[in-house]
């Protein structure tokens, strides 16, 4: 998705972002994320992103291994920011928007802030390399990937589009396979951090592979 606004490292993006808590939700650099909102908080944290020109957006997973409140859970320490690159109104008071991810983020600290949604100080210097698009793709196991996604989509009884998984460049597959994948939180919090594609494919293909192998032992339909 090509986005009007061009990021060539961490001092192009805010030092100060809007964060969307939301389990199971990965964004990565380049990846394009769907999103459905409609509570208000999230609506003027919309309206306010629009409003101050850098339609973007921090996606973060609570911390579930430490809860903290209900109403507000402690957040993992990394997430991806993203450019709101598309944005429709339904019509009955909800935005269906779509998020391109331009890099990840480490949280500094969560600020004290009047608005209903959270916002956070983050710092993009540890992620430098999410600026260089198709970073590290010549080291990208893809026959690994390919088999086992392959196994995956046998054993739960699924196709796939695979014209364009064979035309699609290693980052563009292993970043979209990871953003789709039914896995736990945890596991999409590893695939987020780790620190370059080659390993977020090692990854994905572990993660897939343990699935396999338990259902193999337990006879149910994995990932599910």
């Amino acid at each position: 998705m090509p986005m009007n606004a061009i990021y060539r490292g961490p001092a192009d993006l805010p030092g100060t972002i809007p964060v969307f808590p939301l389990p199971g939700a990965l964004l990565l650099p380049r990846g394009q994320m769907p999103l459905n909102i409609f509570e208000p908080r999230y609506l003027a944290m919309v309206d306010d992103s629009l409003r101050d020109g850098h339609r973007l957006i921090g996606m973060i997973q609570p911390d579930s291994s430490h809860p903290g409140p209900e109403s507000r859970p402690n957040l993992y320490k990394v997430g991806c920011v993203g450019r709101i690159t598309q944005l429709s109104e339904t019509g009955d008071g909800r935005y269906l928007l779509q998020l391109t991810g331009v890099a990840r983020f480490r949280v500094e600290q969560e600020l004290n802030v009047s608005t209903a949604y959270r916002q956070c100080e983050v710092t993009y210097a540890p992620f430098a390399d999410d600026f260089i698009a198709r970073k590290g793709e010549e080291d990208v196991d893809r026959k690994a990937v390919l088999d086992a996604l392959t196994a995956f989509l046998k054993a739960n009884n699924l196709k796939a589009d695979w014209e364009g998984i064979e035309n699609a460049p290693n980052e563009a597959l292993v970043n979209a396979l990871a953003m789709m994948s039914p896995y736990d939180p945890a596991e999409k919090q590893a695939m987020l951090e780790a620190p370059n594609l080659k390993t977020r494919a090692e990854i994905l293909v572990a993660v897939t592979e343990i699935g396999l192998a338990k259902t193999k032992t337990n006879g149910e339909t994995p990932l599910q």
